[in-house]
């Protein structure tokens, strides 16, 4: 979908906010959370956080439902105040500058919080006056903003005809209407099929290339690999790894994973163990750990076992060493 770089959007007549806030170079700390907390009664629900999110980064905030990402993004968005900590985004605290913040900042939310009723441009430009932009300037950045979300044929298409992969890609158009140099993605590509997420990967790698700065949570681990440059795993509002990719597949798992899929006897089950560094299970799939796979391969080939994926391990499988197989509520 995106072949070129993606051109920083000029929107000269942004709020007098953008008049007196510069705006951050890259290598410069754009969110800063430091024993960060939040606590709703007795129950706290994000412990003593301590971010350092670099601006022209795509930063991936990962974890189980209930480990309090919402509730990070919420504080980093001003939409609920910290119960403890330092909170400072644009080097300016989040208690006192919220708004100054928000209007630097674009959301693009899990939810689809589009207009069905109104057609693509008009979700746009009613959205766009929130941001008190000239006609004439709104004009021309909708056309560019449709046209960098390839959606410039169905301007006047109502949002109930479009795709799931069209929705997300207008609510990242809208997100960026007021040319954000913070954009926070929360679970940008749930429900899209295989065609429309890679679409919408090819859009974030090109917003991250123009300079944004992206926070993103997902699901999709495969996602959270393909476009994060760093990456926190939170669990029950603790922060429990944090690295790149490669670091963390580094530091809490084998190189090589073996999936066998065949219900093993005591005896199989026992060969399996000793040539592995350690085991797994998740309903009749068994999942062998090794840096070294040859004893582990040549263990299956005299049990016979066919049914097996030899693999190299990946961030999905240091999300479930660290979090658990279980499900979550």
């Amino acid at each position: 979908m995106v072949s070129r770089d993606i051109p920083i959007l000029t929107m000269l007549s942004k709020t007098a906010v953008d008049a007196q806030t510069p705006t951050s170079s890259a290598g410069d700390v754009l969110i800063r959370c430091k024993g960060l907390c939040k606590s709703f009664g007795d129950l706290t629900v994000v412990h003593d956080l301590d971010l350092a999110i670099t601006a022209g980064t795509c930063f991936g905030l990962l974890g189980p439902n209930g480990a309090g990402k919402s509730t990070t993004l919420r504080m980093i968005l001003g939409q609920s105040p910290p119960s403890g900590g330092v909170l400072e985004v644009f080097g300016k605290d989040i208690r006192h500058h919220g708004r100054d913040i928000r209007a630097r900042t674009g959301v693009v939310p899990q939810a689809d919080t589009l207009d069905p009723d109104f057609s693509v441009i008009e979700n746009i430009t009613i959205y766009a006056r929130y941001f008190g932009l000239r006609p004439d300037v709104m004009r021309h950045e909708i056309d560019e903003l449709l046209n960098l979300v390839e959606l410039s044929d169905r301007r006047h298409s109502r949002v109930s005809t479009l795709s799931g992969g069209m929705k997300r890609r207008l609510t990242i158009a809208r997100a960026l209407v007021n040319d954000p140099e913070l954009l926070v993605l929360d679970e940008p590509t749930t429900g899209l099929d295989p065609q429309a997420r890679h679409l919408v990967w090819a859009l974030i790698n090109g917003l991250k290339r123009s300079g944004k700065t992206i926070i993103l949570t997902t699901h999709y681990l495969e996602e959270a690999e393909r476009l994060c440059d760093n990456l926190v795993l939170i669990d029950h509002g603790y922060v429990v790894a944090r690295g790149t990719t490669k670091e963390l597949i580094a530091t809490h798992c084998e190189k090589t994973v073996l999936e066998i899929r065949n219900t093993l006897d005591p005896l199989q089950k026992l060969t399996i163990q000793n040539a592995a560094t350690r085991l797994e299970y998740s309903g009749d799939t068994t999942y062998a750990y090794a840096d070294d796979p040859t004893a582990l391969t040549t263990a299956i080939d005299r049990l016979g076992l066919e049914q097996v994926l030899h693999r190299h391990a990946t961030l999905e499988d240091v999300f479930l060493r660290l979090t658990g197989r279980g499900m979550r509520d």
